[in-house]
């Protein structure tokens, strides 16, 4: 029997764990800091354990990698190089759904010469977002063709019906991360011009968008979009652009939230009884009146009646609540993110929904232009599994199986733009209803 070590039992685990617990021939540990939560993801299956272990425990970390076939980490994505090190040494595969950083493609030449296949960006966005890509443009490559366009959106949101605060979000994962990715620089490429966006000014790079069966979106750059034109072997292409969705009004209201600093990660303390008022105060460039909401509005420039305001008064960053988080340790950001979780959270019964939707423009060379658009849209189970849970997890869990069963075999560090890969891949998927639904226009 394979033996599968989980680490991290976060807000996106479950699915991964019950589909792999499902699989005749596997053995799967969940570690998790907080046992408990691994507990409850392994639910007294007989062929799961669950224990507890702290991530910066290296010499018990390297022990439980040596001890199974393959490492699935969902930790922080600082620690993934960490992981990766240590199965390269024990000779152990390794999947993950974040983004290969520099230190991660730095083990490829490592992870060959141990025959260990390290398996990144195998979630949602990256993940179906790359496999449904790639399949489309393979597809036009085969048929004598280029794709000179590609643009590229995903988000996590609530349901239409369930979109029922100021802010159009609620958390189906972690909102630290939710906040610290609207800190990241955007780089994309349009008609052929490179363009370079600030991580202070991200959100100031926002266009409207319009997905049929959902409504009004905004978006947003995501990361660097031209590292991924090798990737996708677009070589040549004028227009590069991945961006994130969201409905309308985040993206202005985040805005503010990083020029007033509330997205800092530099440690701050205050005054046990602090309320968020006296805290939002401290942000302030100008003497304090007493009305933080006036306050903003003159330093921002806004109307007193401006729905940025609303946002952030809703939130009760103007309001006499006092600070619960109390962590010696306390930045900006995690005062923000902890009032966020607080408000925004989905209720009993809920759906959030994942909406991805590509664009490409192809040309062919004794045939018409082609417009072909794909498009995802699941939902989440009410009382069950979140979409985003089972459109980050269920990939990796795939992915993971391909790889113990040795259908897909490819030592060194890899992301699922291979056929070999995201083949197999996004046909299970299909099995359990997560898929893109594609259209073709004669251009």
């Amino acid at each position: 029997m394979k033996k599968i070590l989980v680490l991290g039992a976060g807000l996106v685990t479950r699915p991964l764990v019950r589909y792999l617990l499902d699989q005749p021939d596997y053995h799967v540990t969940v570690a998790s800091r907080t046992v408990s939560k691994a507990v409850a993801l392994v639910d007294g299956h007989p062929k799961g354990k669950a224990i507890p272990l702290l991530a910066d425990n290296k010499e018990k970390l390297a022990e439980l990698v040596s001890e199974h076939d393959l490492s699935v980490s969902l930790l922080p994505a600082p620690l993934h190089p960490v992981v990766a090190e240590l199965c390269i040494k024990h000779r152990k595969h390794m999947v993950t759904t974040s983004y290969v950083s520099d230190a991660m493609q730095a083990l490829d030449a490592p992870a060959r010469e141990a025959g260990v296949m390290i398996l990144n960006e195998i979630g949602v966005d990256p993940g179906i977002d790359h496999m449904s890509a790639m399949r489309i443009i393979d597809d036009v490559t085969e048929r004598g063709g280029k794709v000179v366009s590609f643009k590229s959106y995903c988000g996590g949101l609530p349901a239409p019906e369930n979109n029922d605060n100021p802010f159009g979000y609620k958390f189906s994962w972690s909102p630290r991360a939710v906040c610290t990715a609207g800190k990241n620089p955007g780089r994309f490429l349009e008609d052929g011009k490179q363009i370079d966006i600030p991580g202070p000014k991200l959100f100031t790079c926002v266009h409207p968008m319009h997905v049929e069966g959902v409504g009004d979106l905004e978006a947003y750059p995501n990361r660097d979009s031209l590292g991924y034109i090798d990737v996708y072997g677009l070589e040549g292409i004028q227009t590069m652009f991945r961006g994130t969705f969201r409905y309308r009004g985040w993206c202005e209201t985040l805005e503010k939230i990083v020029d007033l600093g509330l997205l800092e990660e530099t440690p701050v303390t205050f005054p046990a009884g602090t309320t968020y008022a006296q805290y939002t105060q401290r942000f302030l460039k100008s003497q304090p009146t007493g009305n933080v909401r006036k306050d903003l509005a003159a330093q921002f420039g806004l109307d007193s009646a401006s729905p940025i305001l609303d946002r952030l008064e809703w939130l009760g960053l103007f309001s006499d609540d006092p600070i619960t988080i109390t962590d010696e340790e306390t930045t900006p950001l995690d005062v923000l993110s902890a009032r966020m979780l607080e408000k925004m959270p989905y209720k009993p019964g809920e759906r959030d929904m994942i909406v991805l939707r590509h664009y490409f423009v192809a040309k062919f060379p004794s045939a018409p232009d082609e417009r072909i658009t794909s498009t995802m849209i699941d939902y989440g189970q009410p009382d069950g599994d979140s979409s985003m849970a089972r459109t980050v997890s269920l990939p990796a869990a795939i992915g993971t199986n391909l790889i113990l069963t040795g259908k897909i075999m490819v030592p060194g560090v890899h992301v699922p733009v291979k056929k070999a890969i995201y083949n197999p891949v996004l046909d299970e998927l299909a099995t359990l209803d997560i898929r893109c639904v594609e259209k073709t226009e004669k251009a």
